[in-house]
Parts: structure tokens; C-alpha cells; sequence
């Protein structure tokens, strides 16, 4: 695995800078007509201008962040969002947030060194973060309005390596994750519809993906499912399928793990 996005042979570099784009338009469409106080189940608590403001919101600051090329973590988290008057502008808002963060994307190079909360201290890693920010909302949003959401398999692997990969660095705002401690226990995570395998292992000291593994190390406790399914659970949201994640192994671990790994 690497942190800069999965590469699964055979295909090409996913361009998360496009796909930032391609997945907000997708979000913006799918409010086209939506009441905004309406749930988001996924969210507790969020109504779904909750979830817009969120979702542009997080364009608009890591826009800032690209512009200033970072070299440590900020101080503060001020920013112009702009927000609209009324909500039967989210979807054009929305849709704003997406051309002030493709403008910085335009004006990084993608593997400038820079600080990052995660574990790819260059530009990069703030498009990639965006892009499954962006998925995962636009996910919620569909699944708050009654619409079956669809989703990219390739994005979708690569949304669980962005995850497993950077989950470790998340303790300032995740502070749950400092339990993830074990005595070298391994959890697999194996896409059912790619080649996609992940080992996680939990030490005494911590926790991280396996640099080592190459899928065939048997796990204490091993997840299975389609990659979207397996992104929407590690993003603790419910599955598209009815039993489309197996569960296998040391169920205690599995408990323990999704108990403390929420992002």
C-alpha cells in the first residue's frame, strides 16, 4: 500500500483532484429539489443543510490550507465560507466550494512538501482527503433523500487504504483510536470484487497497516465485502447490501476495533 493513493495493477492513477469535482456535482444533483431540514440518519443529529454547510465547508478550509503550503499545523480555523442566504441556495454553494478548492488545486503542486494531519506530508494528501470527504457526504446525502447511492469500486478501495492508512495519525480529533492497542493482533480487511487487501496490526504501542503484508498472512480476524461496502463500514455507515460484510474470526477484536475507530 502507499500513501498516495491505492494503485491496483492494471489500472490507472486515480486523479483525486478530478474526482473532487465529479463527486460534487454528483452531491449538488442529488439536492436538487431536497427539503434541507430533512434527517440524515447517517449523521445523528445533522439535518441535511447540516451536511451541505459541512461537506463545502471542508472545501473552503483545506482551500485555505493548500494556498498558505502549510509547514505546521494551523492555529486557526477562520475562513470566509460565504454562505447563502436562504437554503434554496446549498446546492449552488455547494457547488462554489467545488471551484474554490479546484482554484487550489490549480495552484499546488500536488507533491509540494507540506504539513498533513495523516501520514503524506505533501499537497496530495489534502485532495485525497476532500475527495472521500465529498464521497462519504454525498453517500449520506443520497441516503437521507431515498436514492440508492453508487459508487466507484476503484475510488472505493481506495477510500479504505486512505482510511486505514492515515486512521492511525487521527488521535487529535479521533482521541478513541489511542485504544487500539493490542498484543499483536491482525484484523484483514479483503475486498470480495478486487485484489484489494489490508492488514491491520495492533501493538502494545499502537496500530497501522502491515508495510510487509502481500494478502496471503492468515488474521486473527479477517472482513469481507464488496470495496464500497467495506468503505461505507469503516465510515460507520450501513451497508448497500443485506449481509454484504462477512465477519470472520476473533469477534472481540472485531468489536473492540469498530468500537474505537470511528473518524
Amino acid at each position: 500500500m502507499t500513501t498516495s493513493g491505492l494503485r491496483v495493477p492494471g489500472t490507472a492513477p486515480i486523479d483525486h483532484r478530478a474526482a473532487v469535482a465529479a463527486e460534487t456535482a454528483r452531491f449538488a444533483a442529488a439536492l436538487d429539489g431536497a427539503d434541507f431540514a430533512t434527517p440524515v440518519p447517517s449523521c445523528p443529529g445533522w439535518t441535511l443543510a447540516d451536511l451541505v454547510r459541512h461537506a463545502g465547508s471542508v472545501h473552503r478550509w483545506f482551500s485555505v490550507l493548500l494556498h498558505g503550503r502549510i509547514q505546521e499545523p494551523p492555529r486557526s480555523r477562520d475562513v470566509d465560507l460565504q454562505l447563502p442566504a436562504g437554503d434554496d441556495g446549498w446546492a449552488d454553494w455547494l457547488a462554489g466550494s467545488a471551484a474554490v478548492a479546484a482554484d487550489a488545486f490549480r495552484a499546488t503542486d500536488p507533491d509540494a512538501p507540506m504539513w498533513a494531519w495523516g501520514a503524506d506530508q505533501h499537497a496530495r494528501f489534502w485532495a485525497r482527503r476532500m475527495l472521500f470527504e465529498t464521497l462519504v457526504h454525498r453517500v449520506d446525502a443520497e441516503l437521507a433523500l431515498g436514492v440508492r447511492p453508487e459508487v466507484d469500486r476503484t475510488l472505493a478501495a481506495d477510500g479504505v487504504d486512505e482510511f486505514l492508512t492515515n486512521l492511525p495519525f487521527a488521535g487529535l480529533f479521533a482521541p478513541e483510536v489511542a485504544e487500539l492497542r493490542a498484543d499483536d493482533r491482525t484484523i484483514r480487511f479483503r475486498a470480495t470484487d478486487g485484489n484489494e487487501s489490508w492488514l491491520v496490526r495492533l501493538r502494545p504501542d499502537g496500530f497501522g497497516l502491515d508495510p510487509a503484508d502481500d494478502g496471503s498472512a492468515p488474521a486473527d480476524a479477517t472482513v469481507r465485502g464488496a470495496a464500497v461496502d467495506l468503505l461505507l463500514l469503516v465510515y460507520g455507515r450501513p451497508s448497500l447490501g443485506k449481509d454484504a460484510v462477512a465477519r470472520e474470526g476473533d469477534a472481540e477484536l472485531l468489536a473492540h476495533w469498530f468500537a474505537h475507530s470511528a473518524f
